[in-house]
């Protein structure tokens, strides 16, 4: 197929930036030709803006032939049960980030995915973000070396005015707290450049909102290549958003890309300097409008590939999966308050509604 229509499920604040990549045409080969919100002015009005079909049903979205590929911007909480259904109905399917907040939940998407052999993608945008890429390819050529310490840094603003727009917002059930939600790109990000995790150690509080979930966390990660980790989230920031940032520290060299979106290199430092490394900090760095940066467009422009290629996703469901398993280690340690080693089965993690 050389054009692959687009319905877009859930029609919140996320939706804004999906819908305007492709109801603008910004992607060649992708349209949009339907939204769906089970809030009908939600639905009508985003539908009316691009001049396109709405739905107040997934059900009746579904059952369109005129959609090939849906994207699921949902809470998360409901993620599982509409890609399962996408899946069924022989739809392609997209998932905002985390595709659940349930380990099972996970393991049934990719199993529904597979049965009716269709593609699932899991939203990661920010590997794809021009610093991210960068440093990417220099750890693909082992400049690093031997990795000793990777770190990841949320300072956000997320105040309570933010949590009252929906309900289910900072809910065990629906969303998580700032581990699942704001800081799980960036939680993905330290795993996709460190390796895997062999154990967390977690801990978290809720200080500035009124919400179930944490607000604040901080946490230390082994590697399984003896690297250690360092988390520090939080949506207490004030006045306003300060920084997402990635640090990454190698016997042969020191990479921190920083901004409030992961979007701008301010260390590029190496032991053995090569041609173009007194370029980077200029060249390799974006300034995106909002928090959500440059990536998604270029996500979806991998989206679009793998769909016209038959090609492998960055980030398919089992790679979705790696990164909630890493999650819901770390809720499994600051409810124990112990050391949480990766390939458990979860027993006190709240997330996903489990107590």
């Amino acid at each position: 197929m050389s054009e692959f229509r687009f319905g877009i499920v859930g029609c919140g604040r996320i939706a804004k930036r999906h819908s305007e990549i492709l109801g603008n045409g910004l992607i060649d080969g992708a349209l949009l030709t339907a939204v769906c919100d089970i809030q009908p002015d939600r639905a009508d009005v985003m539908a009316k803006k691009f001049g396109v079909r709405s739905f107040h049903s997934l059900d009746d979205m579904l059952a369109s032939d005129e959609i090939d590929v849906v994207s699921i911007l949902t809470p998360s909480g409901m993620h599982a049960e509409h890609a399962i259904a996408a899946a069924n109905a022989g739809k392609h399917v997209i998932v905002e980030k985390p595709m659940a907040l349930r380990l099972e939940d996970a393991d049934a998407m990719i199993a529904a995915c597979d049965r009716a052999r269709v593609k699932l993608f899991v939203v990661k945008q920010n590997r794809l973000n021009v610093p991210v890429v960068k440093a990417r390819e220099a750890l693909d050529a082992g400049r690093f070396g031997k990795l000793v310490l990777g770190t990841v840094r949320v300072r956000w603003r997320r105040d309570q005015s933010y949590y009252n727009q929906d309900s289910w917002r900072g809910t065990w059930a629906q969303d998580g707290g700032v581990l699942a939600n704001q800081s799980s790109h960036h939680v993905d990000l330290l795993e996709y450049f460190m390796g895997d995790v062999v154990s967390v150690h977690a801990r978290a509080t809720r200080t500035l909102v009124d919400i179930e979930a944490e607000d604040t966390a901080i946490a230390t990660l082994e590697f399984a290549n003896g690297a250690l980790g360092i988390v520090e989230a939080t949506n207490a920031a004030r006045p306003r958003d300060l920084e997402g940032s990635l640090s990454i520290l190698g016997e042969g060299g020191t990479v921190v890309i920083g901004g409030f979106a992961v979007n701008k290199i301010q260390t590029w430092d190496f032991v053995d300097p090569q041609p173009g490394d007194d370029e980077v900090l200029e060249k390799f760095s974006v300034n995106p409008p909002n928090v959500y940066g440059y990536g998604h467009q270029a996500y979806y422009e991998h989206v679009l590939d793998c769909l016209k290629t038959d090609s492998a996703a960055l980030v398919d469901g089992l790679e979705g999966r790696r990164s909630l398993e890493l999650i819901t280690a770390l809720y499994e340690s600051i409810e124990t308050g112990k050391n949480t080693y990766l390939r458990f089965r979860s027993q006190h993690s709240k997330l996903g509604g489990i107590t």
